[in-house]
């Protein structure tokens, strides 16, 4: 895998100067990650916003900070709720030997190409995203699943479809590999179901916005959610 890079600066500003780092450009953010203490940096707006697009929060980013580098996973982020802009990001570090835990896209293949397409049936994707686990060189960007054998409603693509990379395996080891990913449907059914519902349902955004005042306390601490299986251990040990 090749990694992308983000260059970052080391920040002084919290709290209310925030507002003015902003202003100026600026996104503040903060690294997480093994027995150090957590580092409060900050980064171009337009740079950062484009590194987000690109890697989302399962491809690992080289963290160019004051020239010294590291590699990482985006954990949080913090988006306006108003103006749709980044605002805030959370950085974790990894390294080369540690097993990470992230979700990945399922992305299906061959739309318009299968049989149950050609007929006017419409194919549904119920599940966009799975967690895996394996070593940041592992880490696949997306996982993807083929629909052109799809033929009728009675056709769907499971958990079991997905063939893993060597070295992957998915986060769960009770992972139900029956669950349903895909399924087919007559157009019909679907204009029932949505007035059944009252229409369709609006899709949303995963975005963490914390409520305001909070920003400054996930800086403080290291989140449980975002220590590798390392981290973990060693606490358990420093017990």
């Amino acid at each position: 895998m090749n990694y992308i890079s983000l260059k970052l600066d080391e920040r002084t500003a919290e709290g209310k100067k925030l507002a003015k780092l902003r202003g100026s450009g600026f996104i503040p953010s903060v690294i997480y990650g093994g027995h150090d203490q957590p580092i409060m940096t900050q980064s171009k707006q337009v740079e950062t916003t484009k590194i987000v697009h690109i890697a989302g929060r399962h491809t690992p980013i080289t963290l160019n900070i004051d020239g010294k580098k590291k590699l990482a996973i985006i954990k949080s982020i913090d988006m306006d709720p108003v103006k749709h802009v980044l605002r805030h990001i959370a950085f974790h570090t990894i390294k080369q030997s540690d097993v990470i835990t992230t979700e990945v896209p399922i992305v299906l293949v061959g739309i318009g190409e299968s049989e149950a397409e050609r007929v006017g049936l419409v194919i549904l994707q119920a599940i966009e995203h799975i967690e895996i686990k394996a070593k940041p060189a592992d880490l696949p960007e997306s996982l993807e699943l083929s629909i052109v054998n799809l033929e009728t409603t009675e056709d769907k693509i499971s958990v079991s479809d997905i063939k893993l990379p060597e070295g992957v395996e998915f986060a769960d080891v009770d992972q139900d590999l029956e669950l349903v990913i895909a399924n087919v449907y007559e157009p019909s059914a679907l204009q029932a179901a949505n007035e059944a519902a009252g229409g369709d349902a609006e899709e949303e955004d995963e975005v963490e916005v914390p409520v305001e005042g909070e920003e400054d306390a996930t800086e403080s601490e290291q989140p449980e959610s975002e220590k590798t299986e390392s981290d973990k251990k060693s606490e358990e040990h420093s017990k």
